[in-house]
C-alpha cells in the first residue's frame, strides 16, 4: 500500500514540474512554433496542443531534471505534425492571404534565408542563436550526437549566408 502512494506522488509532482516548465516557457515554445508557422493563432495553437499533450504524458517523463529538453522535443513534434497537416490542406483548399503590414523590427531576408532551410537545420539555428541554447542542449532536444548539430548549424548557416548573398546581388 505505501509503494501506491509514493508512486501517486511521483506522478503528482512529475505534472507539477511539467506545469511548471510549461509556464515558465511558454514564450520560448511560442516563438519556435511561429517562427515556422508565421502566423500567431496557429502558433498558439500549436503551443496549447503541446502543452495539452505534455500534461497528458507526464508520467512517461522518465528523469524530471530533463523537462525543458522533454518539453521541446514534444513542441518541435507538435510544429513538425501541423507542418505536415497544414501541408496536406493547402493543396487542396484556396490559399487566402493576408494583408501585408510592415514590420520594423524583423530583419526580412533573415527569415527568408531561415525559411529556405530544411526543418532540421533551422530547429538547431532558432535553438542556438534565437532561444540561446547550447550545443549540448540542442543535441538533447534533438536527440542527435553533439558533432550532428555542430554540422547542421554550419551547414545552415552556410547556407543562409550564400541565401541572403544572392538576394543582396540580384536586389542591387
Amino acid at each position: 500500500m505505501q509503494s501506491f502512494f509514493r508512486t501517486k506522488k511521483t506522478e503528482d509532482d512529475k505534472q507539477e514540474i511539467v506545469e511548471e516548465a510549461l509556464l515558465a516557457n511558454y514564450d520560448s515554445y511560442y516563438r519556435l512554433a511561429y517562427a515556422y508557422v508565421k502566423n500567431p493563432e496557429d502558433a498558439g495553437d500549436i503551443v496549447q496542443e503541446g502543452a495539452y499533450q505534455a500534461i497528458k504524458k507526464c508520467r512517461t517523463l522518465e528523469k524530471p531534471e530533463y523537462v525543458k529538453t522533454w518539453l521541446y522535443r514534444l513542441m518541435l513534434n507538435e510544429v513538425f505534425s501541423f507542418c505536415r497537416k497544414k501541408q496536406k490542406t493547402v493543396s487542396t483548399e484556396e490559399v487566402v492571404t493576408e494583408p501585408w503590414t510592415e514590420d520594423r523590427y524583423q530583419d526580412m531576408d533573415l527569415w527568408k534565408a531561415l525559411d529556405a532551410l530544411e526543418d532540421k537545420d533551422r530547429t538547431v539555428i532558432l535553438l542556438r542563436y534565437f532561444e540561446e541554447y547550447k550545443i549540448s542542449e540542442i543535441a538533447d532536444i534533438m536527440d542527435e550526437k553533439v558533432s550532428t548539430i555542430k554540422s547542421r548549424l554550419y551547414r545552415g548557416i552556410k547556407k543562409m549566408r550564400i541565401q541572403m548573398e544572392n538576394d543582396w546581388i540580384w536586389e542591387e
